[in-house]
């Protein structure tokens, strides 16, 4: 009964951290670019009562052993990088990655950070920075006196400005990849920092090496499905459920063994 115990309430521990998942995946169904994620369990470690193959006689041997499992545990917490819906805009400044990539920010330190989020500014100096006021790499800096900017599927960013007629290329906007995107470390803010886990970034023109494509006037939504999530969330209240009345059980058999040996 001890061990049901402790058994039952590493499964409701793990069902905890999945219901957490799930609050944050519904958190963050309105965050653009945000990329949903689920826990990923494995079972603990067994204990052998009675292994497979023991001698039941002289002549036969035990097809199959006793092993009791000690639980479950979360081990990992994978996002999915599959991509969101296109919401239109008709901000200037925002940007969709439709496909593999990056858009690429430096953060304050000089470090290196990537994001899907593509609803740009123009800071002060007319820079295009992220919400968060970090810089675009590389940077691209908007006349002051454009008229309009338009962002090419390629990333090429042209501006028109007072008194001509012709646009002129002030930058372009180059996406990064990875190896393993979900090795990339979350730091919030929608952005994302290296790990070893991931890879080193690879860089290059959007529609060129794999990369998406950018999309002007057009934020990609967050690709979390409000069904799936609310149907995993009772899943998991019932897996939490199930585990609480494993402990209640084993509470009450407990005592009538107590109550047996009075």
């Amino acid at each position: 009964m001890i061990r049901a115990m402790y058994t039952a309430a590493s499964g409701m521990n793990a069902q905890q951290a999945n219901i957490d998942n799930i609050a944050h995946n519904l958190a963050n169904v309105n965050t653009s670019g945000f990329k949903k994620s689920r826990v990923e369990f494995e079972d603990l470690v067994y204990q052998q009562v009675s292994a497979p193959g023991t001698a039941t006689n002289a002549t036969a041997e035990a097809p199959v052993g006793i092993e009791l499992g000690l639980g479950a545990k979360p081990v990992a917490i994978a996002r999915d990088f599959a991509s969101g819906n296109l919401r239109a805009t008709n901000a200037p400044y925002d940007v969709a990655i439709e496909g593999r990539g990056f858009l690429q920010v430096t953060l304050p330190d000089g470090q290196p950070a990537f994001t899907r989020s593509g609803n740009l500014h123009v800071n002060q100096e007319g820079t295009l920075v992220t919400n968060e006021g970090y810089l675009l790499e590389p940077s691209i800096t908007i006349p002051v006196n454009a008229v309009s900017v338009t962002i090419s599927k390629d990333g090429i960013v042209s501006a028109t400005v007072a008194g001509e007629s012709a646009p002129q290329q002030v930058g372009s906007i180059q996406l990064a990849a990875f190896q393993n995107p979900a090795g990339l470390h979350a730091m919030g803010s929608n952005l994302f920092t290296v790990t070893t886990a991931s890879g080193d970034a690879i860089t290059g023109l959007p529609g060129t090496e794999g990369l998406g494509t950018l999309q002007q006037g057009f934020l990609e939504e967050s690709n979390v499905s409000i069904v799936e999530e609310m149907v995993n969330m009772i899943l998991g209240q019932r897996a939490y459920e199930a585990n609480s009345k494993v402990i209640r059980t084993a509470d009450e058999m407990l005592s009538q063994v107590n109550n047996i040996a009075r």
